[in-house]
């Protein structure tokens, strides 16, 4: 997939596909690249774009709120996820934490109770050129846990799903021996939940964190963060294996 742009419009298209806008009708090159331009029947030049992390969050089918850049940034900074990871994930939906680590290089298996959701998920890995990387599996991770701890340890687990402190209890027997632990929630109640089992369970480093950034405004008048929109999202919970 390549993004066609023109100013602050953006297009989504596969090679060989048709895209029409008022601003014209082109066809997408078989061999495009990256920076090419490509003009419409009406000579308005697009853009074309390799697709980065950011246009994925911008552009991938969305079955619910998928978890922001930011989040994703810390999830990636706290835990140092990196290429040859092993992840295990759980709560799917839109799937764009497991393509942003499957395109660092990590290896994701990922759970989405919702099969439609998960057919979603499957869609935008293949948008997300991750379908290597990334096993989209529908089902709860709560009933494969038993088959999940018998098998090979996992670098990094992540929860976005209500039920994280239960699969909390199972970290252990799940990561390997200084793998790390990743809990997003909207609601800092299960965030509280969430650390109690963390603790319960031996593990160590136990932090939560609320994610809030402030977009700044600058005009005449001064600078200041803006007024519009809300800064926070959610809440993270970090923990590590030893």
């Amino acid at each position: 997939m390549i993004l066609l742009t023109h100013g602050d419009r953006e297009y989504l298209r596969a090679p060989g596909e048709e895209l029409q806008t008022d601003l014209g009708v082109l066809t997408v090159p078989e061999d495009v690249e990256s920076g090419d331009t490509i003009e419409t029947h009406l000579g308005t030049e697009f853009v074309a774009r390799e697709l980065r992390g950011p246009d994925l969050f911008n552009h991938l089918e969305r079955t619910g709120a998928p978890m922001m850049p930011r989040d994703i940034g810390l999830v990636v900074g706290h835990t140092g996820a990196a290429a040859g990871d092993h992840v295990l994930d759980a709560g799917t939906g839109t799937g764009v934490l497991s393509a942003y680590l499957g395109r660092l290089g990590a290896a994701v298996t990922t759970y989405e109770q919702d099969p439609e959701f998960a057919e979603v998920a499957r869609e935008n890995m293949e948008t997300a050129d991750v379908t290597e990387q990334v096993d989209v599996r529908t089902g709860d991770i709560v009933d494969e846990l038993d088959e999940l701890t018998a098998g090979e340890p996992f670098d990094l687990l992540t929860l976005d799903t209500e039920d994280a402190p239960e699969i909390v209890a199972s970290a252990p027997e799940l990561l390997a021996d200084g793998g790390f632990l990743a809990v997003y929630s909207p609601f800092v109640e299960n965030s509280r939940k969430t650390v109690a089992a963390a603790e319960e369970v031996g593990l160590s480093e136990i932090e939560t964190v609320e994610t809030i950034q402030r977009e700044m405004t600058f005009d005449d008048r001064g600078s200041r963060p803006s007024t519009a929109g809300v800064g926070h999202t959610g809440y993270l919970t970090f923990a590590r294996n030893s």
